[in-house]
């Protein structure tokens, strides 16, 4: 059960994630970093291709994330699909099974949407090129419209295979966003949402959330689309397979997905029972507020941070 408690600790997490003063600090703190590694599979490419090696051994697919939510210029976006375009050439040197996820304001939309639309598409056309697949990450509600127009583009362009896009069950919009994008055969990540929404856009209690999420669930199985329901909940993961089971799909009909570093041991699981399974693997030097987002989802890591600071 949510106690006020940890709703107030995930309020104040997420209000510091959007602190990105407090980066530096938080980064010189070796217990910060200690909890980190365990999110984020290191700073530089290599790093996250040695983590991914690791997933691919154990049966799991990947999905790489190049963070970086600081991206203010037009270079810096052209720099962040150069990133992608090396990391989609390496994915293939390599050979695990991973594709990419990738922010469009990593590629301007906050500040250009012609210029984001042009950069995220140069990312999947190369991704097309060599048949693998970008997943286009959703943000905060302010940017759900936009998201999911542009991957309209894209998927006009591109095709089911080369592009998908990611809802949030928390949203109250969710439902008729995945009926639309099933009926359009729009590859969806199904999620439960990390940031911090007001109650207008945003169910406030977790039972409606999951709920929803449920709801989203059956859509997105029902689609005849591959889809990738993403969570750690075994209360969802359970559901999920019953749905499946009473529809009569097949273990391939779609994967879960999951966050790297978080329930290893249900990961492996589902991967040993036959289920594909796909982990987001984040990785990059701006990792401080996808750490505080994690933090969020479970208060009780900030007590790890917290001990290890007392003890100097």
């Amino acid at each position: 059960m949510t106690t006020a408690a940890d709703q107030l600790s995930r309020s104040a997490l997420l209000f510091l994630s959007r602190q990105s003063n407090l980066k530096d600090v938080a980064t010189r703190l070796k217990p910060f970093r200690q909890l980190a590694s365990r999110f984020i599979a290191g700073e530089t490419l290599e790093e996250a291709v040695d983590a991914v090696r690791a997933l691919t051994a154990k049966g799991l697919m990947a999905s790489f994330d190049h963070l970086n939510e600081a991206v203010r210029s037009p270079q810096e976006t052209r720099d962040e699909v150069r990133h992608y375009q090396r990391l989609l050439a390496r994915i293939d040197q390599v050979g695990v099974k991973a594709n990419v996820s990738m922010k469009l304001t990593q590629c301007g939309l906050l500040f250009d949407r012609n210029l984001a639309l042009q950069n995220a598409r140069a990312v999947v056309a190369d991704a097309a090129a060599r048949d693998s697949f970008v997943r286009v990450d959703m943000e905060e509600s302010a940017v759900t419209q936009v998201t999911l127009d542009i991957v309209r583009d894209l998927h006009s362009e591109f095709g089911e295979p080369h592009v998908g896009a990611v809802l949030q069950s928390y949203l109250r919009r969710t439902e008729e966003d995945a009926k639309a994008l099933c009926a359009e055969r729009i590859r969806i990540r199904l999620c439960k949402g990390a940031y911090l929404e007001g109650p207008d856009v945003a169910f406030p209690d977790k039972k409606d959330v999951d709920a929803n999420f449920v709801r989203c669930m059956r859509i997105l199985l029902d689609s005849g689309v591959y889809h990738g329901i993403a969570t750690h909940d075994e209360r969802m993961i359970d559901a999920t397979l019953e749905y499946a089971a009473r529809q009569h799909l097949p273990k391939g009909a779609f994967e879960f997905q999951m966050l790297y570093g978080i329930r290893r041991d249900l990961q492996e699981r589902l991967a040993k029972e036959g289920h594909p399974v796909r982990v987001y693997v984040p990785y990059g030097k701006h990792w401080y507020p996808y750490f505080m987002r994690r933090l969020a989802e479970r208060p009780a890591n900030l007590w790890f941070v917290m001990r290890n600071l007392m003890k100097g």
